[in-house]
């Protein structure tokens, strides 16, 4: 061949091998926030899960084959994916099961639906459900024992059926007098360590059981079948996906759930990916997990199980949150340590040498200082393993303000759920007084000032799952009516570029997974959340009015409204 031919062909060829790639998605047409120091795109391309173009529109044109999906955004608005960094999957399915008692404003409302759902339910078969809070009534209980209803008046509407209903928080709950026979609760039963049987004056059971005395109902309550924990799980995955969920860090699991999950994510039916811990509580479980350490990544990156869940104390609505000084609104009463500190510190210890990610669920300041003080001298005492540990305090809430700089000093997130605040605040200053609200609750620009990481989501199903009523609450520090002007504690408030952080990248991070997902960058999951209006720049008032409508997980759309 001459040579001058062969200088053609081998252009040629060189050409042909620089043609751009074709990619399977292209998305383009709408304000798309990478979640990278407030850098915004005006094109994204994917190839199979992942992302391999950020930026101009002219430079994803020529991606755009005969085969590949273009989605113009026709000016909505897309970030990455969000992800829920503590919430109960399980808990969220069973909500949507059983009788939801969120928007519940009084008692007799409470007794109403529940009336309503034994009418439909066979006589002497449990009814179950969960989240009323007294503090959100717009008018107390006529009978009153410490702050709580009494359960005469649900006996008497529904007689026949044993009724259990979780408060809000899960750190309580309330049976009827049929549910106490078949629990064998009397005059006599013991309260156990870590939690309360409240009694009326001549020491009867009220029907409400705090914190670690809530055992005494659930253990006769039935096992849930196959069918309903699958059930239950279909329904939470789907509530993700409709909400712009696309990652869920799961707060506790035991061993049945992490069988279930590792059955969806085999089947490819666990279409949310899905970070679980490991429920402190079970040894068996835990020393199992020593053994053969993590479990990263399964399922083509929907399932990881390398955290485990402790609990240091209850809850503020039922008086639980463990406090240095006395509640309030209760003189004498401080709280509950619900897991022995000697458990905590042995759990911490194994785990961290093991591998494990520890993640403890701490609400008030005391809660909050002794947990900080079994991080430290674990981490102290462990060097090696502690260079990359990213321990968590689950919630967070309410800080000694000399214990503020030590999340920061020891690497520990502060996994905080902002609708807490809107949702807790205008009720939470009869429990704490000013002071401890001022100095140290919610207190979300304080730990991010001092370089501590602050991750969101909603507890659910302590809270609706919904991710933009949190949002909203990062950045105006008000309840979900818009009160009070200005917000609570204003200079706490987020920015909206951190909110958009706080449930993206930094999420993402508080689950080691920053490299993968969290924000828009080549390389990383094809995760994204489309919403109808502008979350970045709108009227906050319209940030609760604003709709998801697409979810995309690993190049999918899972979602379309």
């Amino acid at each position: 061949m001459k040579p001058t031919i062969l200088l053609i062909v081998l252009g040629l060829a060189f050409a042909a091998c620089q043609e751009t790639p074709k990619a399977d998605m292209v998305i383009w047409g709408g304000n798309i926030y990478t979640a990278v120091g407030g850098q915004k795109a005006e094109a994204v391309a994917v190839t199979g899960d992942s992302i391999i173009y950020v930026g101009g529109k002219d430079g994803a044109e020529d991606m755009v084959g005969p085969e590949t999906q273009v989605i113009d955004l026709e000016g909505k608005t897309m970030t990455p994916g969000f992800i829920e960094s503590h919430a109960h999957i399980m808990g969220v399915g069973y909500n949507l099961m059983n009788v939801d008692l969120m928007a519940t404003t009084s008692y007799e409302e409470l007794v109403a639906q529940v009336k309503k759902a034994a009418e439909e339910t066979p006589e002497g078969e449990w009814i179950l459900g969960r989240g009323w809070h007294q503090d959100k009534w717009i008018k107390p209980a006529e009978r009153m024992v410490d702050g709580f209803q009494t359960h005469h008046l649900l006996s008497e509407a529904v007689p026949n059926h044993p009724v259990f209903l979780s408060h809000a928080s899960g750190h309580a709950g309330f049976a009827n007098a049929k549910a106490m026979e078949l629990a064998g609760i009397t005059k006599d039963t013991k309260t156990p360590d870590g939690g309360d049987i409240f009694r009326d004056i001549n020491g009867e059971p009220t029907g409400l059981f705090n914190e670690t005395a809530q055992g005494l109902i659930r253990a006769a309550i039935p096992e849930n079948t196959m069918e309903k924990q699958q059930r239950a799980l279909e329904l939470a995955v789907q509530a993700c996906l409709e909400l712009g969920i696309t990652s869920f860090q799961n707060a506790g699991a035991g061993k049945d759930d992490i069988e279930l999950f590792k059955q969806f994510a085999e089947e490819g039916k666990l279409k949310i990916r899905l970070y679980t811990m490991l429920s402190g509580h079970d040894q068996n479980l835990l020393e199992e997990y020593y053994d053969k350490g993590p479990e990263i990544g399964l399922g083509d990156n929907h399932l990881t199980v390398r955290s485990i869940k402790l609990y240091s104390d209850g809850a503020l609505g039922s008086r639980g949150a463990w406090l240095l000084e006395e509640y309030s609104d209760m003189p004498g009463v401080f709280g509950h340590n619900v897991t022995p500190i000697e458990e905590i510190e042995k759990v911490t210890n194994e785990g961290l040498a093991a591998g494990f990610q520890i993640c403890t669920h701490a609400i008030g300041d005391r809660g909050n200082q002794e947990v900080l003080d079994i991080y430290e001298a674990a981490l102290k005492n462990n060097p090696e393993k502690a260079k990359d540990s990213r321990f968590r305090i689950e919630h967070a809430q309410h800080l000694d303000l000399a214990d503020i700089p030590r999340f920061a000093e020891l690497g520990v997130i502060a996994a905080m759920q902002a609708i807490h605040m809107s949702s807790d605040r205008p009720w939470a200053i009869n429990r704490l007084g000013e002071k401890r609200i001022v100095d140290g609750a919610y207190v979300w620009q304080k730990l991010l000032q001092s370089g501590a990481k602050v991750i969101n989501g909603t507890d659910a199903p302590v809270e609706p799952l919904a991710p933009l009523p949190s949002f909203y609450a990062s950045v105006t520090r008000k309840t979900l009516k818009g009160t009070p002007e200005g917000g609570y504690e204003a200079d706490q408030k987020m920015t909206r570029e951190q909110a958009l952080v706080s449930y993206t990248l930094d999420a993402a991070y508080g689950a080691f997974e920053e490299d993968i997902k969290g924000s828009i960058e080549v390389g990383k999951l094809a995760d994204f959340t489309v919403f109808d209006k502008d979350i970045m720049t709108i009227d906050e008032k319209n940030i609760l009015d604003t709709q998801v409508m697409m979810t995309i997980v690993g190049g999918e759309v899972l979602f379309e409204k």
